[in-house]
């Protein structure tokens, strides 16, 4: 089973579950738990081969990974707590495996909020991932991550974004790496089938106003599904949550509450 942390309000019955991107790890949301906790139970994930969940995973796991069974992962930590539904909140890569399981087990998201989240990939995207699938076996990982991690926030102001991904991948191990990588290859049908249906589970996307590779997508989807909303955050990037911390956590949290 994952690693996982969880906080319990004292009165609260609604759940938030926070799911990481690639390469990431729980502790990318320390600018979010002491608010969250405030007001909901919380469940702090790490996902398959990362942070705490590394050694878990390190000899467990040698098949091909999917995101159906990556999905999974997170559905056997929220059944082993009992928890029959929860709000989730992803970053980047982590807004796919919740879209997932939306798809697979609607009755178990209350709803979604989906910072930086990717539901295209545009052609300089494209590109990146070409880049990465020739070499991804010739030099070490983390130069690749680190090549991405700068196209992906490029400007001074993602430099804390771009410092705690990196800092974070460096805990992977190459063979976890390309495992993860080798997702790719199913991500361009999943994405193309989540924007063509709407899923009508209620759905905040959070993005940055300088998050170039993805947001004209999204922009695009909130016009066409009815039951997504969409928040652009100023002066900000790809990982909303730790540049514009303030600004995420008092939107987020409000609608959250406003979920009927």
């Amino acid at each position: 089973m994952l690693s996982y942390t969880k906080h319990i309000h004292d009165t609260s019955e609604k759940w938030v579950t926070f799911v990481h991107g690639a390469g990431g790890s729980s502790t990318i949301w320390y600018k979010q738990v002491r608010e969250f906790k405030k007001y909901f139970n919380v469940l702090l994930l790490d996902l398959r081969g990362h942070g705490n969940s590394k050694t878990h995973f390190k000899d467990v796991f040698n098949d091909k990974y999917t995101f159906d069974c990556i999905t999974n992962d997170i559905l056997e930590v929220i059944d082993y707590e009992k928890i029959q539904k929860s709000h989730f909140v992803g970053i980047s890569l982590g807004t796919i495996l919740i879209r997932n399981l939306a798809e697979k087990y609607p009755e178990r998201v209350e709803s979604m909020i989906m910072g930086g989240a990717i539901m295209k990939l545009n052609l300089r995207s494209q590109v990146l991932i070409r880049l990465g699938v020739i070499f991804k076996s010739v030099i070490p990982y983390i130069w690749l991550y680190k090549f991405f991690a700068f196209v992906i926030m490029p400007n001074k102001n993602h430099k804390e974004s771009r410092s705690l991904f990196v800092r974070e991948a460096k805990k992977l191990y190459q063979k976890e790496f390309i495992r993860w990588f080798k997702l790719t290859s199913e991500i361009n049908p999943l994405l193309r089938f989540f924007r063509m249906v709407d899923i009508k589970i209620p759905t905040l996307y959070v993005m940055g106003r300088e998050d170039y590779l993805f947001l004209p997508s999204i922009q695009k989807l909130v016009a066409s599904h009815k039951t997504s909303q969409l928040f652009i955050v100023e002066n900000c990037g790809h990982v909303v949550n730790v540049e514009q911390p303030i600004v995420f956590n008092d939107k987020v949290i409000q609608y959250l509450t406003d979920v009927k």
